[in-house]
């Protein structure tokens, strides 16, 4: 009888059975899934990371500004920054088709620009996905509405508080912000303003960054604040877009009078 060798060069090849290929389908889902959690994380922490470079550099430039001209930059409401352009940053967003939202001119061509080398992409936190109906807004930072000549405004809201003009008109540079990311509800002007003798949120601070925001202050350093009251997509006002209208209340008071410490404090 002749018996049939296999040939010498011949490879044999094993194959994965149904239930194999099964078993590691489910061990990639299962590792996907507990990965997944941290990469999310991870992301979210260097968008924090670029959101706080970008401050720091438009705070660098508001202090050359003021070694400049020896008096902070103007910080107009939104009325005088559409009417003369003559602000720090001078674009007003809305949810419509306002140019001011898209035009990125506005951001090259402010009293701030010289000092920034007009880069633009310093005045928008990259975490910040909000879409006005004509595109991507291009602003997210604002700031502290009681630094800077505030113009026909004159610290109307807060009259019992400083208004700081001037370097030597601070108090407390270390605690007084400067820019803040501004949340996309109340963000239109620059000018990030609340009344300090209540308890109502006006303009509300952005929590881009896993509940909280990223701030910089009069002395020149930046830093991240979490939020203690958070919703949905940590937020803290209800994710409505545009907003519930108007003011509504800061319960529990927490995040608001740490707020207000850092804004300014009681004239004598």
């Amino acid at each position: 009888m002749r018996y049939c060798h296999p040939h010498p060069h011949r490879k044999i090849l094993a194959a994965f059975t149904l239930i194999e290929l099964l078993v590691v389908i489910s061990i990639i889902s299962i590792l996907a899934s507990m990965l997944l959690p941290a990469l999310s994380k991870s992301k979210g922490k260097a968008l924090s990371i670029v959101c706080l470079n970008n401050q720091k550099q438009l705070n660098f430039a508001w202090i050359l500004y003021t070694d400049d001209h020896e008096r902070f930059i103007n910080n107009h409401g939104r009325d005088e920054t559409r009417d003369k352009r003559q602000n720090w940053v001078n674009n007003v967003q809305d949810w419509g088709n306002s140019d001011d939202n898209t035009n990125v001119n506005y951001l090259k061509e402010n009293k701030i620009a010289h000092y920034t080398s007009k880069n633009i992409g310093i005045f928008k936190c990259p975490a910040d996905r909000s879409m006005a109906e004509n595109g991507s807004r291009i602003r997210s930072m604002a700031m502290n509405a009681m630094i800077g000549d505030t113009g026909v405004l004159s610290n109307r809201f807060n009259p019992e508080y400083r208004q700081y003009l001037k370097p030597g008109d601070l108090d407390l540079p270390t605690e007084r912000f400067v820019f803040i990311d501004e949340h996309p509800d109340t963000i239109n002007d620059g000018f990030f303003v609340n009344t300090l003798s209540t308890v109502s949120w006006g303009n509300v601070p952005g929590s881009f960054h896993q509940g909280a925001a990223n701030l910089s202050y009069a002395d020149g350093h930046s830093a991240i604040h979490r939020w203690v009251v958070t919703g949905e997509k940590g937020t803290v006002r209800p994710p409505v877009k545009g907003g519930v209208g108007g003011t509504f209340p800061a319960s529990p008071a927490t995040d608001f009078q740490w707020l207000i410490y850092h804004t300014s404090s009681k004239r004598n």
